[in-house]
């Protein structure tokens, strides 16, 4: 919700009385200093849930998420705003990506599509909650119509660490890990969850895992935050161009393409398991690089103009469509692969190092694209076109399909594709027994 709250308050009149009128450059940090701090807390969220468990690491980061909004809610100088900033993002890095892998570890695999991508379209309806609650406070007189959506967003992190810490089970997964198998079939049971989909081979998974994390882990990772950073990119410098300094144009720019984003999300995230990862990964790329490569051409060819033209109204629609295939492909598909194909051994420090990479990218993507459209529009569309083609096409060759499977069959199948994971297991194997003798 902060996304969508953050640029309408910094641009009301209350919020200005308040703190002056201040640089592009300083508006712009005070935005986006966010995804950086968000980056820093997702280094430590996978120790910290692989350490504390899944539900109280989520509460942590809700915590001091909590505290982050409240310092911003309560501020009455800029500082104090900037740094209740910082610390909400770090508690945002050390919840979100957790709370991926928690629903990716209690659900079945034939739910596990839609039951994954929840937090992706929970987003979306954020997004669109937080425009329309900005919009319903810029009028109310005093530092209340800036200070309201801070405080709805701090109650509802509240509610949010109050669930992890009252009403949510641990992962069973977790408890396998840490050898306690019988409180990981009281869960099971209380999630109801068929036995042959407890995937009772975790026990000997357990120790096979690291060296299937040794083989894979950093080229899927690496495959990741490609695509990560670029499901944000075009809205970044497509939407973004659209706001400005008035708060009008700010609303009216953002939430019609965050409304048709949050509305594609729903079938998208309902149909989750009917078309597959793989098919929806290739499908949502060729899309995605069409549409960046055809805004691209229209540029180039300096048929675009901005107020006359059917050029800029097949930018706009374009822009729109973006959103919306991004919306229902990779903005699905991609958050839920990312840790289904990650060994349990380390999903959790996987995950929040996929996350930190792609909030770090967004805020270079974000950084570098007004620099690369002040020197050439069409580059800009070409460069990242390019790159999310890339990214298709190494989906296409290296993108193991893993609907319907449980997790133990997806470390299985990556053992079985990856040439080098038998050679590298005897030698995994002799080091370890070495460091065992040694220690004794």
């Amino acid at each position: 919700m902060d996304t969508s709250i953050i640029g309408p308050v910094t641009v009301m009149e209350s919020f200005i009385n308040q703190f002056g009128q201040h640089s592009s450059a300083v508006h712009g940090i005070l935005v986006s200093c966010i995804l950086l701090c968000a980056a820093f807390g997702s280094l430590f969220a996978g120790r910290l849930a692989d350490r504390l468990g899944r539900p109280k690491a989520m509460a942590f980061g809700a915590a001091v998420f909590t505290v982050g909004t409240v310092l911003e809610a309560a501020a009455s100088e800029l500082s104090m705003f900037a740094v209740g900033r910082v610390i909400e993002g770090i508690g945002y890095g050390l919840y979100f990506s957790t709370q991926t892998v928690y629903i990716c570890e209690i659900a079945p695999p034939k739910a596990r599509g839609p039951l994954t991508s929840g937090p992706q379209f929970m987003t979306c309806v954020a997004l669109v909650a937080g425009y329309f609650i900005s919009y319903g406070t810029v009028n109310i007189p005093g530092s209340l119509s800036w200070r309201l959506p801070f405080i709805v967003t701090a109650v509802m992190a509240l509610f949010y660490l109050l669930i992890n810490l009252f009403l949510l089970p641990e992962s069973p997964r977790w408890l396998i890990r840490r050898r306690n198998f019988r409180a990981a079939e009281k869960v099971w049971d209380a999630l109801e969850v068929r036995h042959e989909d407890r995937e009772v081979d975790d026990r000997a998974a357990i120790a096979d895992s690291t060296l299937l994390y040794r083989a894979h882990h950093h080229s899927q990772i690496h495959l990741q935050r490609e695509k990560a950073n670029h499901m944000s990119a075009f809205e970044v410098y497509g939407l973004g161009r659209c706001g400005s300094r008035h708060f009008g144009s700010v609303f009216d720019g953002f939430p019609p393409a965050m409304r048709h984003r949050c509305s594609s999300s729903i079938p998208a995230t309902l149909l989750a398991d009917k078309w597959g990862r793989r098919t929806s990964t290739l499908v949502g790329g060729v899309g995605l690089t069409a549409l960046m490569i055809l805004i691209g051409s229209l540029y180039a060819g300096h048929a675009v103009f901005s107020t006359h033209g059917a050029g800029r109204w097949v930018v706009i629609v374009s822009i729109y469509l973006y959103c919306i295939v991004q919306a229902t492909t990779w903005g699905i598909s991609i958050k839920v692969w990312a840790p289904e194909i990650q060994p349990q051994h380390t999903r959790a420090q996987a995950i929040s190092l996929a996350y930190g990479a792609n909030w770090v990218c967004n805020f270079f993507v974000a950084f570098v694209c007004p620099i690369l459209l002040d020197k050439s529009i069409p580059s800009a569309y070409f460069l990242f076109g390019g790159c999310t083609a890339v990214a298709t096409v190494v989906s296409f060759f290296y993108m193991v399909e893993t609907k319907g499977k449980t997790l133990s069959e997806i470390e299985r199948e990556f053992k079985a594709r990856i040439p080098a994971v038998p050679a590298v297991i005897p030698m995994v194997r002799l080091s370890h027994a070495d460091h065992g003798s040694k220690a004794a």
